[in-house]
């Protein structure tokens, strides 16, 4: 006997009046075999300004209700309001736009804690550098998502405390690779314990056997495959592990032929570990790194490399090593899903966003119509910035065309805080990113400041905004709760 048909989950989609036009049309949207969504106006105006007591007081859910969603920007306390109505209470997105996305990754239960590359992260000039220096770069490259600490040789310059570099950052729990053109240093690293050493070919591939280092191995001479395969046969014959790297050219030296040099390596060695060093590309492009990146872990995924040699010296590779521990996690719960890398926590969308407005001129100016106080409104849309309140709503292009309309010549504070949002709001206009009133705009991992792989794949709830503060801040001064129904 055929299996009964699942009953379609039914999540009751909390809003306001000004809110339900849209969240009724997005509801009929989402709607599928496995989805059920009830819009339920709870009589405010604005749902995500409400306390716990009024949801409460006012929410009548419908009869069958799996679970409900709160806005995004709702404060109140879920467990209390799930022990009150005895089904789950969850936060959705802050915008509503984003609510087929939501339900999408809520369904694919995104897991950013997983990935198959490890991190070479290089310290370029360790040779010039004492043990503290070398100690203090190395934390900040493990919390940007390290896994390996590469200690790069200079030429013809002495590395003395080559021995206490190592012994001191295996002392912080570290892996150490040390990348030298000189045989007596590498000599040293591995008889000092080094993990990896960096880069031997096969014609000075003894050095492997005076330690217990693996060695990444390369090409004798520049684009020679064939050198690569004879070391690379010669490690499998002895059981020597290692890592091959055909090294990847800059571009307009070599950059596609050695592109095409990764997938003939693993054409012909199926199953062999492969790094790849990003720096050629990454450095010496004048292009933001989230991008190239990208490209190049798409790669990376596809050919299945084990290993990437991450640099960054320029200032505009800055973040290279924290965007490429993003993506390394997203193309990797991408790949697992059999999916494209669309939808898995765009870390690397830093200058645009897919969805860049939350609301149409339409919408914006329907809520406009309703304004009736003069605190004001900024959004942002197709057409431009948006700024309104009881007295007006005007648009424009710029900061500039706007604060003539706006009346706050004798308010200093006021004046400050506008210039601050309408000139987020222009740079959201003019990049295609995503404005939310109160918020800095969201610059993918390139604009975290922390280096912390941990926090940064932590999923957190936001703190209430600047203009929401204040006034939760104001009101207990006066000892009110914070009036939630504008």
């Amino acid at each position: 006997m055929a299996d009964a048909p699942k009953t379609p989950e039914r999540v009751a989609l909390v809003t306001g009046s000004l809110a339900e036009p849209r969240l009724t049309r997005i509801a009929g949207e989402i709607a599928d075999p496995a989805l059920d969504p009830v819009v339920v106006n709870v009589g405010v105006k604005v749902a995500a300004l409400m306390t716990a007591e009024i949801v409460e007081r006012r929410l009548k859910l419908p009869e069958g209700t799996d679970r409900v969603l709160m806005p995004g920007r709702f404060r109140g306390d879920l467990e209390r309001l799930e022990r009150f109505f005895g089904v789950p209470f969850s936060r959705g997105p802050d915008e509503m736009a984003d609510l087929p996305d939501y339900f999408g990754q809520k369904r694919r239960a995104v897991d950013l804690t997983k990935h198959d590359v490890t991190i070479f992260a290089e310290i370029v000039d360790a040779t010039v550098l004492d043990v503290e220096g070398i100690l203090a770069r190395a934390r900040h490259l493990k919390g940007e998502g390290a896994d390996v600490i590469d200690l790069g040789c200079l030429p013809d310059t002495p590395f003395p405390h080559l021995e206490e570099a190592i012994a001191a950052l295996h002392a912080e729990g570290l892996k150490v690779s040390v990348d030298s053109f000189d045989l007596a240093e590498l000599s040293r690293a591995t008889r000092a314990g080094a993990d990896f050493l960096l880069s031997l070919n096969e014609t000075n591939l003894h050095v492997a056997q005076e330690g217990p280092a693996v060695p990444v191995l390369v090409p004798a001479k520049q684009g020679d495959l064939a050198s690569l395969c004879r070391a690379v046969d010669a490690c499998l014959k002895s059981g020597q592990p290692f890592y091959a790297d055909p090294i990847l050219d800059p571009i307009h030296y070599g950059f596609t032929a050695s592109v095409v040099r990764y997938a003939e390596l693993r054409r012909l060695y199926p199953d062999i570990p492969i790094l790849m060093g990003i720096g050629n590309v990454t450095e010496l492009t004048d292009a933001d790194t989230t991008g190239i990146n990208a490209i190049l872990m798409g790669m990376i995924s596809e050919l299945h490399i084990t290993a990437v040699l991450a640099v960054q010296v320029s200032p505009h590779c800055r973040t290279a090593v924290r965007e490429f521990d993003r993506a390394r996690r997203e193309f990797y719960a991408a790949r697992q899903a059999g999916a494209l890398p669309q939808g898995f926590g765009g870390g690397l969308m830093a200058l645009r966003d897919r969805k860049p407005n939350a609301a149409s001129p339409e919408d914006i100016a329907r809520l406009a119509s309703e304004v009736r106080d003069r605190n004001f409104r900024i959004d942002v849309t197709e057409d431009g910035i948006h700024i309104y309140n009881r007295d007006g709503h005007h648009i424009a292009d710029e900061p500039f065309a706007l604060f003539p309309h706006l009346k706050v010549e004798e308010d200093g504070a006021h004046a400050f805080y506008l210039g601050v949002e309408t000139a987020r709001a222009e740079i959201a206009y003019k990049l295609g990113k995503r404005y939310a009133q109160d918020e800095g705009l969201k610059w993918g991992v390139a604009g975290e400041i922390a280096g912390s792989p941990e926090e940064a794949h932590r999923l957190t709830f936001k703190q209430a905004g600047t203009t929401l503060q204040a006034k939760e801040g104001r009101q207990a001064e006066a000892g009110k709760a914070p009036e939630r129904d504008p």
